[in-house]
Order: C-alpha cells, then sequence, then structure tokens
C-alpha cells in the first residue's frame, strides 16, 4: 500500500533512513488505540453534507408553508370583499339603505369579517362591526361594486342615468382580524426553527464524535512533534495498532491505520535527531568558543575606537584651531600677492574643520557616546537662531526663507533638534533655485508635531531616495567638490534623528522639490514665547578686556594677536595658577573669559571658570576646546559655561565677543 499522502515525503525518508531500535523514552504516554482507517473516518464526514441538504430543505418546505397561509387568507378577504359587492350592488343603485344594511350584517354574522363598509360617491355609506382601532391587528380587502346585465334596465332608475359600461358604482372594504393568521404563522416558524435546530444538533453531533476519533491520534503526534521542536529528542508517540481483522475466508489480515504509520515514521525521526544531537552540541561549543573570542576583540576594538575619538577630538583640534588664528591674523597684514595665498589657505583650513566635525560627528553618533537631554524647547527662538545663521548664505544664493513656527514646543534636546534642523536648511537653500523659497514650518500631527523642510528645487529622483542618508553620498556632486560639501550631512542627521527616536521622512519629485521632515513630541508645558529679536551687534571691540587660558603656546600666541587686532585688551595664561593669579590681582577686571578645558599638568579649566564667576560675576565664561565627550558637555552645562568647540573660526569669535560688547 502506498504511503498515505499526510505524511510528508521529507520524513518518510528521514525516517527509512534509520531502522535501529527505538530507545524508551524518560516517561513513555499510554498507547492510544484508533479503530478504522482514515479513510473511514473520512467517509463518515459526509454525514455534514447532510446535516447542511437537511436544514435547506426544512427552510424550503417552512417558506412554502409560510406563503400558502398567506395566500389562502388574502383569498378568503378579496372573496368575502367580492362576494358583499355582488349582493349590494341593485340595493346601493337604488339607495336601498336598510336591504344594505342587512347585506353588511349577514356578512359580519358569518364569523369571518370584524367589519363591513359599503360606501358610494353618492354619499351613501353603510358599516357593521367596530371602527379599527389605529394598533388593531386587521387587514383591509377592497372590492368595486357593478351593475348586473340583468339590472341595467331596471324600472326605477332615475331619468337621465345610463346603465351602459362597467364603471363601479360603489366600494366594498372588508377588514379581516390577522390575529388567527399570525399565530398559525408562528406555529409554522417555530416547527421550522425546531426541524432546523434538531438537524443541527443531530449533525454537530455525528461531526463532534467523527472529530475525536480523528483528533486524538492526531493531537499526540502533534505534542511529539512539538517537544522535538523544542530539543526534547527523547519524545515518543506511541499508537497502537487496532485490532486484526479477519477475511471471510477466515483468514487474519495485518492491520493498517494511516495515524500508526505516521506515528512509527515520527519516532525514526526523533531516533535521527537524537543521533545527531552529540554532533550538533559539540560544533555548538566551537562556535561559541569562536563567538567569545571574537566579542572580547570587539570590546578591545571598541576601547580603542573610544581612545581614539578623545585623542582625535581634542589632539586635531589643537593645531587646526591654531592655524586658523594666524591665517586670519596675517590677513591684516598681507599685501596683494599673498591676500589670494591666504584667502586660499584660510578656505582649505575651514573646509578640514568642517570635514573634521563631520567625521567626528559620525564616530561620536556610531560609539553611542552621545546622550541627549530631553526638555521642552520652544521653536520659535530655535527658528530665529536658524534664520541669523542662515540669513547671509540664503541671500547669496538669492532664496528666500520662510519661518513659521506657529507657537509650537517640542519635547526634545534642543542643540541636537537645532543641529538637524539647520543641516536640513543648509540642504535645502544649496538646492533651491534662484529666486526660489525654503519654508520651514511646524505642523500637527499623529506623533506630536512634525518640523517641515521644504524646498521647489529640481527634487530628487526615486533611484536616490533610499541613499541620500548614506555617508559620502552625493546626488548632483560626481566631481567631488568640496565647496558642495561632504555627504556627511544628512548621515549625521539620521543618526541625530535615532538618537531622538524619531526619523527622517522625505517626500520628492523631480521638478516638484523636496520635503524633509521629522516627527516629534509635543511640548509637555505650553510653548514659551517667542524670543524677542536680538539688537544689531555693534562691530567695534576696541577696549574689551579679555583673559586667554590655554596650555598650547601657538594657540595662546595667535588668539592674542588676533585680539589685538581688533583693539582687545588682552591678557594671556598658559596655567590654571597663573590666571588665578591675574583674576584674584587688585583692580583687575575682565570682561571675557576664553579658556581651555583640558591644561597641562592635569589642571582643569572648570577651575579657572569657577573662579572667574566668583572673582569677576560680570565677565561672560567661554570655555574653548576640543574635547566634546558627554561627561565634559554635562560639566559645562551644570556650571553654566558656554562652549566653543574647536577649530573656532575668527568670524564666530569676533561675533561672541561683539556679543558680549552689546551686553556689557
Amino acid at each position: 500500500m502506498s504511503d498515505p499522502p499526510s505524511v510528508p515525503a521529507a520524513l518518510r525518508e528521514a525516517a527509512a533512513s534509520n531502522s535501529a531500535p527505538m530507545p524508551l523514552a524518560a516517561e513513555a504516554p499510554p498507547p492510544l488505540r484508533v479503530r478504522g482507517s482514515l479513510q473511514g473516518d473520512l467517509v463518515r464526514l459526509g454525514v455534514l453534507p447532510c446535516a447542511v441538504l437537511a436544514l435547506a430543505l426544512t427552510g424550503w418546505f417552512t417558506h412554502a408553508r409560510l406563503a400558502t397561509l398567506e395566500a389562502q387568507f388574502n383569498a378568503e378577504g378579496q372573496a368575502i370583499a367580492r362576494q358583499v359587492a355582488a349582493m349590494s350592488d341593485l340595493s346601493l343603485y337604488a339607495g336601498d339603505v336598510p336591504a344594505l344594511q342587512n347585506v353588511v350584517g349577514a356578512a359580519l354574522r358569518g364569523g369571518q369579517a370584524a367589519r363591513i363598509e359599503i360606501s358610494n360617491s353618492a354619499g351613501i355609506f353603510v358599516a357593521a362591526g367596530p371602527a379599527p382601532a389605529g394598533d388593531a391587528p386587521l387587514r383591509t380587502f377592497s372590492a368595486p361594486v357593478t351593475l348586473r346585465e340583468a339590472s341595467r334596465a331596471a324600472a326605477f332608475a332615475p331619468a337621465g342615468s345610463t346603465t351602459a359600461g362597467d364603471a363601479p358604482i360603489g366600494l366594498v372594504q372588508a377588514f379581516l382580524d390577522t390575529t388567527a393568521h399570525a399565530q398559525e404563522r408562528t406555529r409554522t416558524l417555530m416547527t421550522g426553527i425546531g426541524l432546523a435546530v434538531l438537524a443541527l444538533l443531530m449533525a454537530w453531533a455525528a461531526v463532534r464524535h467523527m472529530a475525536r476519533s480523528i483528533a486524538r491520534p492526531l493531537r499526540r503526534v502533534t505534542r511529539t512533534v512539538a517537544a522535538l521542536q523544542a530539543g526534547q529528542f527523547d519524545a515518543r508517540c506511541d499508537v497502537a495498532a487496532p485490532p486484526p481483522r479477519f477475511s471471510r475466508a477466515g483468514r487474519a489480515e495485518a492491520p493498517h491505520h494511516e495515524f500508526a504509520d505516521l506515528a512509527r515514521d515520527v519516532n525514526r525521526l526523533a531516533e535521527r535527531l537524537q543521533q545527531h544531537q552529540q554532533v550538533s552540541e559539540q560544533r555548538v561549543r566551537e562556535a561559541t568558543a569562536v563567538a567569545l573570542m571574537r566579542m572580547a576583540e570587539a570590546e578591545q576594538a571598541a576601547l580603542s575606537r573610544a581612545r581614539f575619538l578623545a585623542a582625535a577630538s581634542h589632539d586635531l583640534r589643537q593645531p587646526l584651531h591654531a592655524m586658523g588664528l594666524f591665517i586670519d591674523g596675517l590677513l591684516d597684514g598681507a599685501t596683494e600677492a599673498q591676500r589670494p595665498a591666504l584667502a586660499r589657505l584660510q578656505e582649505s583650513a575651514a573646509f578640514m574643520g568642517v570635514l573634521l566635525d563631520d567625521l567626528l560627528e559620525i564616530s561620536r553618533l556610531d560609539a553611542q557616546v552621545l546622550a541627549p537631554t530631553l526638555a521642552d524647547v520652544p521653536l520659535a527662538p530655535m527658528f530665529d537662531a536658524l534664520a541669523a545663521q542662515h540669513a547671509a548664505r540664503a541671500a547669496e544664493a538669492r532664496v528666500r526663507l520662510v519661518w513659521r513656527d506657529r507657537g509650537r514646543a517640542v519635547r526634545s534636546d534642543a542643540a541636537l533638534l537645532q543641529r538637524v534642523v539647520g543641516n536640513l536648511v543648509a540642504n535645502a537653500i544649496r538646492h533651491a533655485p534662484l529666486d526660489g523659497t525654503v519654508l520651514v514650518a511646524a505642523r500637527p500631527c499623529a506623533a506630536g508635531v512634525r518640523i517641515e523642510v521644504r524646498d521647489n528645487g529640481v527634487g530628487i529622483a526615486p533611484i536616490h531616495q533610499s541613499r541620500i542618508f548614506e555617508e559620502f553620498y552625493q546626488v548632483a556632486n560626481t566631481e567631488r567638490d568640496r565647496r558642495q560639501g561632504f555627504g556627511l550631512g544628512l548621515a549625521i542627521c539620521a543618526r541625530i534623528a535615532a538618537l531622538l527616536e524619531t526619523r527622517i521622512a522625505l517626500r520628492s519629485a523631480l521638478g516638484l522639490g523636496s520635503t524633509f521632515s521629522v516627527a516629534l513630541p509635543a511640548a509637555e508645558g505650553a510653548a514659551a514665547a517667542p524670543a524677542p529679536a536680538p539688537a544689531p551687534v555693534p562691530a567695534g571691540l576696541a577696549g574689551l578686556r579679555c583673559l586667554v587660558v590655554d596650555d598650547d603656546p601657538a594657540i595662546l600666541e595667535g588668539t592674542a594677536a588676533l585680539l589685538r587686532q581688533w583693539e582687545c585688551r588682552c591678557d594671556t595664561a598658559a596655567t590654571a595658577r597663573e590666571a588665578l593669579a591675574l583674576l584674584e590681582a587688585a583692580g583687575a577686571r575682565y570682561d571675557v573669559l576664553l579658556c581651555d578645558l583640558q591644561l597641562a599638568g592635569g589642571e582643569d579649566g572648570m577651575d579657572v571658570v569657577a573662579a572667574a564667576q566668583r572673582l569677576h560675576p560680570q565677565a561672560q565664561a567661554v570655555i574653548v576646546s576640543g574635547a566634546t565627550g558627554p561627561e565634559d558637555l554635562k560639566r559645562l552645562r551644570q556650571h553654566g559655561a558656554m562652549l566653543l568647540t574647536k577649530p573656532v573660526a575668527p568670524a564666530k569669535l569676533r561675533a561672541l565677543l561683539a556679543a558680549r560688547r552689546l551686553a556689557a
């Protein structure tokens, strides 16, 4: 006999490949005896279609019975109305009201009608029976009253009247009570429902019995397979074979059942799996050892990367910061022949600073050393700061910036969010056409507030939209023109957005511009009122008293020279001890303190900041450092000191000093 279709071919092959004796299970379940065959069980399931057929026939006959009752009731009512109309034609024609009353009384005494009415257009109205109430269960049947042929030549017809034609001369209305009819319909319907329920119960009982006979052995096989899947390879499925059957000749035939065959195949598969278990465990141990070794290597690489970030964040920024200061200091005294070279050198240093910032930012985000500080961030001040930051670039590119904060506030990290939106605005300005528009708007959404940056540029093709957030990928800069950026801005924005537990969405089409958006939760409190626009900053810095503290002689010399070119009064100190001596000197007064965070000999610049805040509370304390770790940033926030990250552009430093002069 061929294998039953319920047994998979792979299972049969795996079971046939190993015929070793079956080991005893730890706790063998009692054998389950099955009767008949799977084919017999499926045949018995044919009772279900019979039940469906019984329900269909019961419904059909019930419907036919209800239709017959309805037709009989309507025919009876119509017959009464027609009979009364035939009996009252002459009397109605002659206007004999007593005769009409006798007719309706005789019809009412028949007991089938509850009320009879006879009327015509001449004003004759004869009725018998109670007037129907508004909620009475009555049904009305009407019949017209026409003259019969024998009475059309009546001698007593009024002068001028005619009997030609079949036009009705009146109307008969018979009202029949529907109570008995409704009761009969209810009895018929309940009888049909009872028959249907009985058929359903019988079919359910038969199917339930047959389902049990099939589900029990199948459930045992399923439990065994689940145990094998859980790793219990000693589980076995014991299904007892059916009793032997005898042929007509009295010979015993070998019993056969599909579930018993399936159970034996599952058991052979379990034996095969148990044999391979030891081999698999050995391979797992070897793989675990390799994984532990590689994990240790990865942890060591992470530590090395963290040390590199710490060194690069400070050591690489120091010479670049000093170079920028010296270049800017040389520009004022350079000759006309030297100015182009110095301008190129200044441009290259600026590009190096941007690239270094982007690379270190990517590294910090990948190493997960940045932790956002969530707070309520009103969008109006942030939009104002971004507008001032990008106004010159937008004017140079002839692009109109439109800001619409609508008084909203979000729950996020202010610095990280400003970095994301600022980068998106810079990209939009770069790709907007001449006389184009860049719209930055805050709109409500399901998540809270959605900040959108929209331009009307050329748009981004669908083939590029999935890759623009990759590092160094630029759609329209195949020549790698560094003036168009390095392709790291959107990659940094995507990582910062993930750090803020959101993502940057993009909608764009060729020729229709692009819209970048980020959804953030709304602020828990009310949005802060927009900050007033700052007054214009004066350009003069003459007489501003500054104290510069840095352990790098090149930076110290370059910063002092640059400040003196701006006509500032500048003192310098290479150590915290020298700085404290200058701060404590009699008559000393400083407006700005520019101090490095990490000084020589393990000295801490925050000690200098604390002393300046104590001795010179009017002075603005600014930390100029390349260390941007989360611990350092937390300390700066706690002490209320401003941070300028090296390398600092001279223009940015001058703007800071000018703002301090305005505040003074």
